[in-house]
């Protein structure tokens, strides 16, 4: 049986009445599925992912990260850092260097072809964002940006 044009929208709105629509956990759940799925598609020209993404922008951005670090601020299992990380250092976007600090930990840093990319790929997602937040005022962008910070970095 074939899908009638609109009826994903006609689902949507079935629903906006339930309380699932109106839970924060499925709201924000909903949301980030939304924008990782539209930032792939943005980030596929460049072979990057979400989660790619976000390991080469730490790497970029001159905070020499360790792999733990990675793993902590973007709430992925150590084991999952480990094939992202390979698969940038691979294509020559970062390295491995041994932690100043700690001999054992690896500081993770973008090489000069890795923040040539990461430059475009930034341009994409902030393209992407700006279609997500094209319904919102700047002072409502930036609003739901401190109460988002705040949510997630509350410690």
């Amino acid at each position: 049986m074939a899908t009638k044009p609109g009826t994903t929208m006609n689902t949507i709105h079935r629903f906006l009445s339930s309380e699932l629509a109106g839970e924060i956990e499925f709201l924000t759940a909903r949301t980030r599925s939304l924008g990782s799925a539209r930032a792939n598609k943005l980030l596929e020209p460049l072979d990057l992912k979400v989660r790619s993404y976000s390991v080469l922008s730490l790497a970029c951005s001159g905070q020499a990260p360790t792999q733990r670090e990675l793993a902590e601020f973007l709430s992925l299992d150590p084991s999952q850092i480990v094939p992202l990380v390979d698969q940038l250092e691979g294509r020559g976007l970062v390295e491995r260097t041994a932690d100043p600090n700690d001999r054992r930990s690896k500081v993770i840093t973008g090489t000069r072809s890795g923040e040539q990319l990461y430059s475009k790929a930034r341009k994409a997602t902030a393209e992407g964002e700006a279609v997500a937040m094209a319904k919102l005022s700047k002072v409502e962008q930036e609003t739901l940006r401190d109460l988002l910070s705040r949510i997630a970095f509350r410690d």
